[in-house]
């Protein structure tokens, strides 16, 4: 199995800041320990507060930053998963789409929830950002030109209490991969938390 570079996560996560922040828009939807959907939102990132959105920064990092091939591992989908309409082109299209199709993202908070085995009510968070890749020298140093820009959905679970207040995420991906500098639009990093 590929190894994930840490180097390139610690890359993505210094643009998770309120001054620098590379995320364009947030969704996500609640739902109850049965996985029904108790309420969902979407909003243009800049949109919210500062308190709010240094709230989900911190949500939206904690999937980069996690300790890299322990709790982040890289995973590559199969030739099955590419087929229309399975996770790989549903991804996909959620990415192309910016986020900003409901009926889209509705299908897979609903997907999701038919997978995960919750002891509680929970959140589903999904962040859409972009990254203009900077080009690297022979030296490593970054040079001013951008190589690619990294269109990117960064998903975290959360369980909430109270009134929606998200806990530590349980579990997440970054998608598409970032490996060397660059998109692996084959490859997932999944998240999955130490208990």
């Amino acid at each position: 199995m590929q190894k994930i570079n840490r180097e390139d996560m610690l890359e993505l996560t210094r643009r998770m800041t309120v001054k620098r922040n590379c995320f364009h828009r947030i969704a996500g939807a609640y739902l109850d320990a049965d996985g029904f959907i108790d309420g969902t939102f979407n909003i243009h990132f800049q949109k919210l507060s500062s308190a709010d959105q240094e709230k989900n920064l911190k949500i939206a990092k904690a999937i980069p930053f996690s300790e890299t091939n322990e709790e982040l591992k890289l995973y590559h989908f199969s030739e099955e998963a590419k087929k229309p309409g399975n996770v790989w082109s549903v991804l996909m299209e959620l990415r192309n789409s910016e986020l900003k199709n409901d009926a889209l993202l509705e299908s897979f908070y609903e997907f999701v929830s038919d997978q995960y085995s919750a002891s509680g009510d929970y959140a589903i968070y999904m962040f859409y950002g972009s990254y203009d890749v900077p080009v690297k020298a022979k030296d490593k140093e970054s040079l001013w030109d951008s190589e690619e820009v990294y269109n990117f959905l960064i998903c975290a679970i959360c369980p909430v209490s109270g009134d929606y207040e998200p806990g530590d995420a349980r579990c997440g991906f970054l998608f598409p991969a970032f490996t060397d500098h660059s998109s692996d639009l084959y490859g997932i990093d999944v998240f999955h938390a130490k208990l």
